[in-house]
């Protein structure tokens, strides 16, 4: 386990805010820390990166206690919490450059970690004038010039357009396959879901599930929504063809996705029995019903 922490603990005056956090994140995983805004995920965070003192319980990065082993630790961590720290006056390039002379790397290393988050062609425009995905890839560039083993991230697609969550999920993947191990927090399932391999899901402070992207997805099964001209009718058809309806909602009826075949088979039989198809979508649980199915399985 890169990351292991066992009764892990943290509050802000009366108010306790983590309680009792046993996380494994495995090596050369992309770990998906899930949760509402307010769940604890950066009090975690910063935890992890020494920046507040562990109330109760135990970090371990690397197989190392982190309160003894601090600096050898973090020389082992880029990190990447809220806003990235970019010199606005500053070209994409200078602000590399300036964090490379304080970690003594070279230019080349610079360069290299342009080309990686595909800022060459702006490397000489000011940084101010970037766009926020490119901002947050400069970030991630800015946490990867010391070549960590881990990289932590805090909801690092946070306001950035799709194109621009995108652009990082890419290029975390990408830095997955050279080794290296990514902790990524994010309130977006569905997003996680596309990328993650490992899953923690914390709500008030409580780790209410670990495991796998495969567990998780056992767990938080997608739905197939369907909008009919006649709802009743289509539900009694598809029942009668071996089919789980779990829901109907006015227009809308809802059956768990196994497959895109079974979408096809299910549309092709609605056709063919003369019931008007308006949508028929494969649609993720959100965070708070899959909060519901785990409570309720615990």
């Amino acid at each position: 386990m890169v990351i292991q922490t066992q009764g892990l603990s943290f509050s802000f005056g009366n108010q306790q805010v983590v309680k009792s956090l046993s996380l494994q994140v495995p090596a050369g995983s992309i770990y998906g820390f899930l949760g509402p805004n307010g769940a604890g995920k950066t009090t975690t965070i910063k935890m992890l990166l020494n920046l507040l003192q562990t109330g109760e319980g135990s970090i371990h990065i690397f197989g190392q206690e982190l309160q003894t082993n601090r600096i050898s630790i973090l020389s082992q961590i880029g990190s990447l919490i809220e806003q990235p720290a970019i010199y606005h006056h500053l070209t994409g390039k200078e602000n590399l450059m300036n964090r490379a002379l304080l970690l003594q790397v070279g230019e080349k290393r610079v360069d290299e970690m342009l080309n990686l988050v595909q800022l060459t062609g702006a490397a000489n425009k000011k940084a101010g004038q970037y766009s926020l995905g490119m901002k947050q890839r400069l970030g991630i560039a800015l946490a990867l010039l010391n070549d960590p083993k881990l990289l932590i991230l805090d909801e690092p697609t946070n306001g950035l357009d799709p194109n621009g969550i995108i652009e990082i999920r890419e290029l975390l993947m990408k830095l997955v396959g050279t080794g290296k191990t990514v902790f990524i927090s994010s309130h977006l399932l569905a997003e996680i879901e596309k990328m993650a391999t490992h899953v923690g899901i914390i709500n008030n402070g409580e780790l209410m599930f670990q495991g796998t992207i495969h567990d998780l997805q056992n767990i938080s099964q997608p739905l197939i929504n369907i909008e009919t001209d006649n709802t009743v009718d289509a539900a009694n058809l598809l029942k009668r063809h071996n089919f789980t309806v779990t829901d109907i909602n006015n227009d809308h009826l809802y059956v768990p996705f196994t497959s895109k075949q079974q979408v096809g088979e299910i549309n092709t039989l609605l056709v063919q029995n003369n019931v008007t198809v308006y949508s028929i979508s494969k649609q993720h649980k959100d965070l708070e019903k899959l909060f519901l199915d785990i409570t309720k399985s615990n």
